[in-house]
């Protein structure tokens, strides 16, 4: 079957036109593509996509915005094949990413969720290496050579140390990811809740190392711009305990550490104290301090 590609859209209409032609630029045909606009105002991207004139692009626009987690729902929603992406509106698949999905799908049945690997880009397209992804790569991504699968109380420890997946690239089974629902709540870190639910209920992920994926990073997105006012940690201090509760309850005592602990978090509000610092902004500070070094 194949496979089935979703762009959630709001955004830059030049980025999510980027990604479209990523999809149209793969050396293997066996794809469906469904752009999901979320009432965006431009009306550009309609009219792109309408004008490629390919059967196998689907163009679904919402009557209403109605933000990120609804906007996910509603692509596995409408899923038909077996294996789905849903990447990200300002992110770029390299020519070879149906291939590599595909081959390490049929390789690994038993794979409900696929990391393939993943180059990080700025802006403006250039390769690039936050301190951030390097950390989370090196030092909190389980260690290995080649493909391999990582489940259970190992996998949600280590997500929950750092997350170190890179979901817009993340390949789902539909008959295991349609069992669960984003979480309410999280509008930042939803993605995480859902593959947490997924491991928790022993869902196997499959860390795949070739490189088919251009990850973009930069202060506009919709994770960016919380990092920058400082809410997202908000965010992201109520999921880690509820996950912590999670765990526990399932007696995964490492993980509910893990949970409890949430360093590269907490690691990662103390990069932008300079930041808030330069510009005064008191409330930002105040979170990040909470947020670093609270409970």
């Amino acid at each position: 079957m194949a496979l089935d590609i979703f762009i959630p859209y709001w955004g830059d209409p030049n980025y999510m036109k980027q990604a479209v032609d990523s999809v149209l630029a793969q050396d293997n045909d066996d794809w469906l593509l469904t752009v999901v606009d979320d009432a965006y105002p431009n009306p550009e991207v309609r009219q792109y996509v309408e004008s490629l004139g390919d059967e196998r692009i689907s163009y679904v626009r919402k009557e209403t915005n109605e933000g990120i987690t609804e906007n996910f729902r509603t692509c596995v929603s409408l899923s038909t094949q077996d294996i789905l992406v849903v990447m990200g509106c300002d992110d770029v698949l390299l020519p070879n990413f149906v291939t590599v999905i595909q081959k390490a799908a049929a390789n690994h049945p038993e794979a409900a969720i696929i990391q393939p690997g993943v180059q990080i880009i700025d802006e403006a397209g250039r390769h690039t290496r936050p301190l951030t992804d390097l950390v989370k790569q090196y030092l909190v991504k389980p260690r290995g050579r080649g493909a391999r699968l990582v489940d259970g109380e190992d996998l949600a420890a280590s997500l929950l140390h750092g997350d170190w997946l890179y979901w817009p690239s993340l390949a789902f089974r539909r008959d295991s990811i349609s069992r669960f629902d984003f979480r309410d709540g999280f509008p930042v870190i939803q993605d995480l809740a859902l593959v947490m639910d997924m491991v928790l209920d022993g869902a196997m992920l499959l860390i795949e190392p070739e490189v088919c994926f251009a990850y973009r990073r930069h202060t506009r997105s919709a994770s960016g711009a919380k990092l920058l006012d400082g809410s997202r940690f908000a965010g992201e201090r109520d999921y880690f305990a509820l996950a912590a509760r999670l765990c526990d309850t399932k007696g995964w005592r490492r993980a509910g550490r893990a949970a409890r602990l949430r360093l590269t978090s907490r690691a990662h509000a103390l990069l932008f104290m300079p930041y808030a610092l330069r510009r005064r902004r008191n409330d930002t500070i105040k979170g990040l301090v909470i947020h670093a070094f609270g409970k």
